[in-house]
């Protein structure tokens, strides 16, 4: 509302002391106060009404007013009931720093204003959400591209002074409005989506309030449909849902929302979605051209033909380069305890979304990935437009654990009971013959990441050439009977005399039996490590000195 609309109101009693040329700034709130510096509680348009009892003599208006004209307050209404009249020295300080000032006549309570204000903003607000809702809905559907998120964004922005973003559902930024200022941390948007996943897949109602970091957000499901499911317990449609929805995130407390205010933001959800689909057609053609690689590599094809499948493929996932001179694989898994149905679309879904580098914005990344599925597994193509060494020896490209880095909080929390991920991650290899080889190593490489615990695990081709390779697969009760039978005497010992023989013996193997450097890593005189040693072969009867027994005690600590 026009602070002009609150003279016009005669219910008011308010009468223009100054600032007639400012009857025109907008109200966006209204706030009583008598606290000598207010400007913590203020955060811009607000009219304030006051009753003077911070005024102690004719200098307290000065600083007054600088401070609220500070904090972009609209206007100050000052009571007469405590001094009789508004003071000279506030009408001077008003005038100075353009700020319009009323007074109210004793017979008007602050209590009306204040329900008058209120009443017209959130009247008016409302109406803006309105307005938001059906010029973003002319907008795409006048054209075809739509005015995408962004657009949307910024507009609860500017109408409706609300700092709002999207973000996949491993926490990803993918749009925000220009109100919303600098992007959300990393660690806030991961907070988020956890906690969004986490809410959906116990059926709890949205919008799902967070509080992170001091300020309060409401998170609303971007899906086709209005609301998210009110029955509790995690359905078939959630689990096919959860790990794919984007999110619109307000910082706001929706709580004590009107359901009139809660359906409009669920109808900008809803504009949102219908641009997400939009960008999930896109990649129509990427996954087809995925599906019919992988089928050919899966059939037996010729090499050749292969070849000429990815000349096709490439110019598509990597404008302007033409050829992809190196390609890895990537498989997923999705597995949900209890359920039999065919997770490979799931699977695919959040592959393609796990795959964009977590440090870039937006959905376009995502127009390098290829990404098919068959039966309760995802695979995904990925064209690497140059393939390093490093000073090591290692390859570099993708790796599986800076893959999961990013998205392992909130997709643990959006599993956790009911879900486990888990992906394995090929060599880079320079021709179709090699991808046959590159896909049977990446499913062998999620099969030893879905032999260990947690939510979501994933491991790489560098670890098939290891003894890593190789100790998941042991039975529990074999790894049981054999680390019990080597390290639990050591363990007595430490727990019994407050020693450190099992911290010693990891330093030990870990220096390649070098007294001197494991003696410098614990801070010890090498007698002292001499001694400890001769106790660890003591109490298990092993000799530390012979490679079996260093083997016997290393596997043993990974086991343990």
């Amino acid at each position: 509302m026009r602070l002009r609309a609150l003279l016009d109101t005669d219910a008011l009693g308010l009468e223009l002391l100054g600032g007639e040329d400012e009857l025109d700034r907008s109200v966006r709130g209204v706030m009583t106060t008598d606290l000598r510096d207010p400007s913590r509680y203020l955060s811009g348009g607000e009219l304030v009404l006051t009753g003077l009892a911070w005024r102690r003599d004719a200098d307290d208006s000065e600083p007054f007013v600088r401070l609220l004209v500070q904090s972009g307050v609209s206007a100050l209404a000052a009571g007469e009931a405590e001094l009789g009249s508004v003071p000279e020295d506030l009408v001077l300080a008003c005038a100075r720093h353009r700020l319009p000032l009323f007074a109210v006549r004793e017979s008007v309570a602050f209590a009306t204003i204040t329900e008058h204000v209120v009443r017209q903003v959130s009247g008016e607000r409302a109406g803006d959400l309105a307005a938001v809702v059906d010029r973003h809905r002319r907008m795409m559907t006048s054209g075809p591209a739509g005015g995408g998120p962004d657009v949307v964004l910024d507009l609860l922005g500017s109408d409706l002074d609300l700092r709002a973003w999207v973000l996949s559902p491993t926490g990803r930024p993918v749009a925000g409005s220009k109100a919303a200022g600098p992007a959300l941390p990393a660690e806030v948007c991961a907070r988020l989506a956890a906690e969004h996943l986490a809410a959906t897949r116990a059926g709890r109602r949205a919008p799902h309030r967070v509080p992170v970091a001091g300020s309060m957000y409401s998170v609303f499901p971007v899906r086709n449909g209005a609301r998210a499911p009110q029955a509790v317990g995690v359905s078939r449609e959630v689990r096919e849902t959860v790990l794919s929805d984007w999110l619109l995130v307000v910082e706001a407390d929706a709580g004590d929302w009107a359901d009139e205010r809660l359906d409009l933001l669920y109808g900008v959800t809803q504009l949102i979605a219908v641009e997400r689909d939009r960008r999930d057609a896109a990649r129509t053609v990427r996954r087809r051209l995925a599906q019919e690689v992988l089928e050919l590599v899966q059939t037996g094809a010729a090499p050749a033909e292969i070849a000429a499948r990815l000349r096709v493929a490439a110019p598509v996932l990597l404008p302007g380069l033409g050829a992809a001179p190196h390609w890895q694989v990537v498989v997923a898994r999705v597995e949900w305890e209890d359920d039999a149905t065919e997770t490979g679309p799931v699977a695919q879904a959040l592959l393609e979304e796990i795959l964009v580098d977590p440090r870039a914005t937006g959905p376009e990344h995502s127009d390098r990935i290829a990404v098919a599925h068959t039966g309760d597994e995802a695979v995904a193509l990925v064209p690497l437009p140059a393939v390093s060494t490093e000073h090591d020896g290692s390859e570099t490209g993708v790796l599986a654990d800076a893959l999961l880095e990013s998205v392992r909080e909130p997709l643990s929390a959006g599993l956790d009971g009911d879900g486990r991920v888990t992906l394995g991650v090929s060599a880079a290899v320079h021709s179709a013959e090699g991808l046959r080889g590159a896909l049977e190593e990446s499913r062998h490489a999620r099969r030893v990441a879905a032999a260990r615990p947690g939510r979501v695990c994933a491991a790489g081709h560098q670890e098939l050439a290891s003894h890593v390779l190789l100790l998941p697969f042991v039975p529990d009760d074999v790894r049981r009977a054999f680390t019990a039978r080597l390290l639990d005497p050591l363990r007595d010992y430490d727990r019994r005399h407050r020693a450190e023989l099992i911290p010693t013996l990891e330093t030990f193997l870990d220096s390649d039996g070098s007294w001197t450097r494991c003696a410098n890593r614990l801070h010890l005189h090498v007698n002292t490590l001499r001694y400890r040693v001769g106790r660890i072969e003591q109490l298990t009867g092993r000799d530390l000195s012979r490679l079996e027994d260093k083997l016997d005690f290393f596997l043993a600590l990974r086991m343990s």
